[in-house]
């Protein structure tokens, strides 16, 4: 067949290529210019994806592997779809999550449109996951064999009747048969690091890019603020809410005797507030604009296991979905720091059933379960 490898230039999408050549397919290279080179990438000291060296490293994959290659300049749907919202999400008080919009409407969206234009019979990527088809022909997503490379949790936003038409190549492998792959093909990049950052957040600092995105945009700086209790007393000032998530403990720049955790974020009042650990749990929370890659649960709702971040183990929950696109999730146990901007998952053993994004969580009136853990969502 013909196949459109989405190439970011680092070692997994170039194996998923030479791994499709091998297998007979006729090839095509494709890479999406997303963004300008940063300051951090020129100095050497960010790890970020998808910047114009790797552009040149795809290319270079693809002569070595003798295929075509070709360049896409999205850097102004990229902003549009994914940095801007990014900003505007730290202003409402959120915690966004921008590798999932990325996915949507870029990578599983306009990519899918350019394949098919190009007359690509499949979209392949180097992502981490799976798929299979069932007796009924439908197609379903699951987890990668390699629990610590997993990606599944970024792609349930797939629209169903576009993963008929992708391939994840690498899904059954871990990240050392990758790199083994990648230097038996001869791929000068099969050392090549991960990327760690988000790609346009160098170093993780992102106030200052929150900040930046604004200035170009024409927008008014994030205003200052106060940081409250849980009863509304003033504990001090912040220089703007894009600093704080729901979680977070380290950079409050107030302390009370005890650990402090910014249990909310209040974007019409400029206020942080925070309290103790106990504060930070919840029983379930209300998402919205959900997608579902299976039917939608009945009224009696359907038993999962509901992920609300990247790194989150996952805990067992009941998801009723409203009928307007949105759904309500109640825990079986708290959980602790439900963080409104990103994104819930759901999983049926290694299936991916669905996703959608939290609006807010349900608070837990009793005390938070015992081993939960206080993290900074991301």
């Amino acid at each position: 067949m013909r196949v459109v490898v989405a190439m970011s230039g680092g070692v997994d999408s170039s194996v998923a290529a030479g791994l499709m050549v091998e297998q007979g397919h006729e090839v095509v290279g494709l890479t999406m210019k997303l963004r300008d080179t940063t300051a951090e990438e020129r100095a050497g000291r960010s790890a970020s994806c998808c910047s114009p060296d790797d552009v040149m490293d795809a290319r270079g994959v693809c002569d070595l592997m003798g295929i075509p290659h070709y360049t896409a300049d999205y850097r102004d749907a990229f902003r549009r779809a994914v940095m801007e919202p990014f900003a505007r999400a730290y202003l409402q008080g959120r915690t966004p999550n921008p590798c999932v919009l990325c996915n949507d409407h870029l990578k599983f969206a306009a990519l899918l449109t350019r394949a098919r234009a190009l007359g690509a019979d499949l979209l392949v990527t180097g992502h981490y996951a799976r798929t299979w088809t069932d007796a009924d022909g439908r197609v379903h997503l699951g987890v990668a064999a390699d629990a610590r490379k997993d990606q599944s949790y970024f792609l349930f936003g797939i629209a169903p009747e576009a993963l008929a038409r992708i391939r994840f190549p690498l899904g059954d492998m871990d990240k050392p048969a990758v790199r083994g792959h990648a230097k038996r093909l001869g791929l000068p990049i099969w050392d090549k690091p991960d990327s760690e950052d988000i790609c346009f957040v160098p170093g993780g600092d992102y106030a200052r890019v929150v900040e930046e995105i604004l200035a170009e945009s024409g927008a008014p700086p994030p205003p200052a603020g106060r940081i409250v209790d849980e009863a509304g007393r003033e504990l001090g000032r912040h220089e703007g809410i894009h600093r704080f998530t729901v979680g977070q403990r380290k950079g409050l720049g107030v302390s009370r005797g005890e650990p402090l955790y910014v249990l909310g974020v209040d974007a019409a009042s400029g206020d942080v507030r925070v309290g103790d650990a106990d504060g930070l749990g919840a029983s379930g929370l209300v998402a919205r604009d959900c997608n579902w890659l299976v039917d939608p649960p009945s009224a009696e709702g359907r038993a999962v296991t509901a992920r609300i971040r990247y790194r989150h183990a996952g805990v067992p929950a009941r998801v009723h979905a409203d009928g307007g696109g949105g759904a309500r999730v109640e825990f079986e146990t708290a959980v602790r720091a439900v963080s409104p901007g990103q994104a819930v998952v759901f999983y049926d053993g290694d299936e991916v059933l669905g996703g959608g994004w939290i609006e807010r969580p349900i608070p837990w009136q009793g005390r938070p379960a015992a081993g939960e853990t206080h993290v900074r969502s991301t």
